[in-house]
Parts: structure tokens; sequence; C-alpha cells
């Protein structure tokens, strides 16, 4: 991902021509009937949700105040570094005002951010090996040092006990059949009105999501600004080229498989200082000089043809919904 945000600060190039058919843009995501199990191979650096627990169910007339959380990402290792280029994770947290315990809940990804974006080569198998399955995470206490020193903790509404049971319930419908993680939201220029091609599916749209349901439920929540991050790449419009079975199976297509793995290639996780320089040389003729990218997505595959600027993190207001205090007697 290093790489590719290196590779984004060179200068302008043009790429053009291919077109797809028409589509529903952007395309929707995917949900699923269930979770699969994770395959052994992929593994965290840092354990998923290490002290996670059920959520609760709280008693109907509790008042539950929720909170919104936000820090730099990786900030319990790097503090306010990606801060500073505004990379922020998301969070939402409750106090039960009958027991006084709080709760932190959040999405993110299994097995760290580095596997959800880029594919894993491995010998012996012709099509890339992802390790992007995302979740929910649900645990008692709120670390207000980590959300208060670097980034944000402040009280975003006020629900009731039964609102909260019916959240819970979303949530649980949420995490079991959107289980993979969209790191790239892709758009066809930085203009506001411009279209998206495809949306991200991370942390922040995770809390969004969470938010409108509150709202639907009749959360009424304060006026006060909140901001998300977005990784956006810039192209012009995709082009379908399958699924793993009919790109990289006995019938597929060769040449696009090698184009893929070609491509890829260059993300795999370097040992020297020389590898990395070498194939961030790559990454910039491909992306940049040729226009060229492979987004993987629902399970497919698409070629991207870039355009300037490529890419770009914005931080960008996303305003909380408009609730009505019509629902639960709030």
């Amino acid at each position: 991902l290093l790489l590719l945000l290196a590779a984004a600060v060179c200068g302008p190039c043009f790429s053009g021509g291919l077109r797809s058919p028409q589509r529903r843009w952007p395309v929707p995501y995917r949900r699923f009937d269930y979770r699969p199990k994770t395959d052994p191979y992929c593994q965290a650096r840092y354990t998923f949700c290490p002290t996670g627990s059920a959520i609760p169910v709280m008693k109907e007339e509790d008042v539950i105040e929720v909170y919104r959380l936000q820090a730099p990402v990786w900030e319990f290792k790097y503090g306010d570094l990606l801060g500073h280029l505004k990379i922020m994770h998301d969070a939402v947290g409750f106090k039960s005002s009958l027991t006084g315990k709080n709760y932190t809940m959040e999405w993110y990804e299994l097995f760290q951010l580095g596997n959800c974006t880029f594919p894993h080569l491995r010998p012996g198998m012709d099509a890339p090996f992802w390790c992007n399955q995302g979740a929910a995470c649900f645990y008692e206490g709120i670390d207000d040092a980590h959300w208060k020193e670097n980034g944000t903790l402040v009280l975003v509404t006020t629900i009731s006990g039964t609102m909260f049971n019916e959240m819970a319930k979303w949530v649980k419908y949420d995490n079991e059949t959107g289980i993979y993680y969209e790191t790239w939201t892709v758009q066809a220029s930085p203009d506001k009105q411009s279209i998206v091609w495809f949306d991200s599916y991370e942390c922040s749209k995770f809390i969004l999501r969470t938010y409108q349901k509150l709202a639907d439920l009749g959360a009424v929540f304060k006026k006060i600004q909140t901001n998300y991050t977005s990784i956006i790449l810039f192209s012009g419009e995709p082009i379908y080229l399958g699924n793993e079975t009919s790109i990289f199976g006995p019938l597929g297509n060769k040449t696009v498989a090698a184009a893929i793995r070609d491509f890829y290639y260059p993300f795999k996780p370097h040992q020297t200082v020389r590898e990395f320089f070498v194939d961030l040389l790559k990454i910039i003729d491909r992306v940049i000089l040729n226009g060229q990218f492979y987004l993987f997505y629902n399970l497919e595959y698409w070629f991207l043809p870039m355009k300037y600027p490529y890419l770009k993190i914005i931080y960008e207001e996303v305003p909380l919904p408009i609730g009505s205090k019509a629902s639960f007697g709030v």
C-alpha cells in the first residue's frame, strides 16, 4: 500500500480507449449467505478482536449514550504519524446509564490492511490468494487515552435500551453477510459530482451504516461536524474481466491471468531496501506511466484505465443522519 501511495506523487500521464458495456455504477457491494472459514495461511501480526465479547441485551428503560470514536490508523504503534495524512480509523462507543458500563464497537480487517488490499502469489497456485475478510468487533470498555490523545471521543446521540437491542440484531445480520473488506473507492475524477465506479467497504462505512440504523430507529443526532477518510483511485470506465474460475481456471484467459499476476507481484512484502525501490519503479511504470490497475471487488477482477491524479487520500465531511423522536419513545 505504501508503494502505491509513493507512486501517486509522480506526474500526470493519460491512458485511454477501453470501454465496458453499460453497467450499474457504483457496482453494488455483494452480500453473502454466510461467512466462510478463514484459511490457516492467512495470519495477522496483531490478533483480530482479542478481547471481543457478545453484545449484551439492554433493559428497555436504559438510556445509552452513543459516542463517535476516531483515531489515526495504527495509533497504538505509530502515534499520530498517519493522523498527519488523515488516515483515520473509526469506531462507536456506548455507555449504559443503568450499569455504568462502557462498550466499543468497530469493524476492521481480520488480517491487517495490506492483506485486504493486495493478494499473495503462492507457489503452485495460478490465482492470487486473498486474505481479505473484515468483521465487526464488540468489547467492554472504551480506551479513553487511545481515542482522545490524537483523535476524537464525542457524544453524538442518546438512545433507549430497546433501540440498542434492535441495533444489535442488525449488526449480527450486517456482520454475517458483509464479509469482505474493500479498501478502494474508485471514481472518474476528483469532482464531487463525478461517477463513483466502486465504493469502499471498511471501518468508516460500518460506522456510517450504524448511525443510519440508529437514525432509522429514532435516534436524534447532535449537529456536529464528522469527517471520514477515503482512499480514492481515479479511473476511466472500468472493464470487467471475470472471476477466479473464468480467468485462472482450466479454460481461463492465460493472457489476462498473467497480466494480473504480473501487476500484483511488486506489491509483495519486501525484504530489502533494493527490492523496495525496484518494485516501486515497476508500480510507477504500470499505474502512472501506463495507466493500469487491476481491482479485485466482489470476488471478481476489473481493469481500471487510470487517470490523473491517480490516487488521493481525502478527509471529507459526511453529516450525521437525521433521525426522528417518533420511534421507541426517545
